[in-house]
């Protein structure tokens, strides 16, 4: 597709495996990239042109990677609303901008906004103290702001359960009577150019609440397909976004659909796209930000993408255990996050594998996630 400008540079807040993934993306467009990260040895640290150590809360951070960037982007959502605004008011390129951050950060006002529009998102509670907490059991809990990778959600059916719950802000979900999950990307451009990505299924890591299989494309209904592409424009155009949005549904068993989550940047749920798409959702959110024309969102393969967590008690330098029996067969893609240190849980990596055949890919992955572990050098 050519590059652009090799003298304007993206910057991003946030220097984690969803800024590496940019990375790519963005130098063929032409484009450097400055990260700003408080970790001098986060993932895309040793790939980024310049590299800013910093916090996400700092506005004299900020304000160094706006004056080293053409456009600002996020793949975090815990950096500052104000200090985002403060970059746009200095006449920066700030995209996804503060306004849409500010409505989505927080999961509480984010679900306020999505219910204002008219959407689908059941019952949820603000909650004040504990003995608010104890009344609505069996309820999720979930934490107002930076929750990720399965931190920051707890399922309580019992009054036992409510020891896990940390002192921090949180609000309360109605407990889903749930029967799958789906997912799906949507793209908005600068000019109000909308794309939509096909609509895939989300099979979750029960204990770690966390995504552990996503599967495109999806085999619900194409009414409900048809639903989820419908509230993703709304979404997108409502907000006036521009970037690449992922969005999670669930089904309850009665057929309803529910918007669960919106998450304004690369998600994991759109990580097939790397390969199996006309245009990755990484390259589509580099267009958007900096103004080019989308590119087509058309599936070239059906494709499943399964993470790769780090072990139980595993600790201390990576170790990738049993990749070569699978990096030689050229429809399974093995990626490498390049964290220095693994811990249980945390995400190190994912494999992406294609195929025609949806129960074939579906058992591969069943197959991988079985055979390859991310151990620790101290495990």
């Amino acid at each position: 597709m050519g590059k652009v400008n090799e003298n304007q540079s993206i910057g991003i807040v946030g220097g984690g495996q969803l800024a590496l993934m940019m990375l790519p993306a963005a130098r063929n467009l032409g484009y450097r990239i400055v990260v700003l990260d408080p970790d001098q040895h986060c993932a895309s640290a040793g790939e980024a042109d310049e590299l800013i150590i910093g916090d996400f809360s700092s506005s004299d951070a900020l304000k160094e990677l706006g004056a080293r960037s053409d456009y600002v982007t996020f793949e975090i959502e815990r950096v500052s609303v104000e200090n985002l605004k403060m970059l746009e008011c200095q006449g920066k390129i700030v995209r996804p901008s503060s306004s849409v951050l500010s409505k989505i950060q927080d999961k509480l006002v984010q679900k306020e906004e999505l219910e204002k529009l008219g959407l689908p998102v059941g019952e949820f509670m603000d909650l004040k103290n504990r003995e608010d907490l104890a009344e609505r059991i069996p309820c999720v809990w979930k934490a107002r702001t930076s929750g990720y990778d399965g931190n920051g959600v707890i399922v309580l059916r019992s009054i036992e359960d409510m020891d896990a719950v940390p002192s921090r802000p949180g609000y309360t979900e109605t407990l889903v009577d749930l029967d799958y999950e789906l997912a799906i990307l949507v793209a908005r451009g600068a000019g109000g150019a909308v794309v939509v990505y096909p609509v895939s299924e989300i099979i979750m890591d029960s204990t770690r609440n966390i995504l552990d299989t996503v599967f495109a494309p999806a085999s619900a209904p194409l009414e409900m397909q048809k639903r989820c592409q419908e509230i993703a424009v709304k979404i997108a155009e409502s907000f006036d976004y521009v970037g690449i949005m992922a969005i999670e549904f669930f089904v309850c068993k009665s057929g309803l659909l529910r918007v669960n989550e919106v998450s304004p940047r690369p998600h994991n749920s759109g990580h097939y796209t790397i390969e199996a798409s006309a245009t990755s959702q990484f390259e589509q959110h580099i267009r958007a930000v900096t103004g080019q024309k989308l590119g087509p969102s058309d599936l070239k393969s059906s494709a499943a993408t399964l993470n790769l967590l780090g072990s139980d008690c595993s600790s201390g330098e990576p170790v990738f255990k049993g990749v070569e029996k699978y990096s030689i067969n050229e429809r399974i893609y093995i990626h490498n996050y390049r964290k220095p240190i693994v811990r249980p849980g945390r995400k190190m990596g994912h494999v992406t594998i294609l195929g025609d055949d949806r129960e074939y890919i579906l058992e591969k992955a069943k197959e991988i996630k079985s055979e390859i572990k991310v151990e620790g050098t101290n495990g």
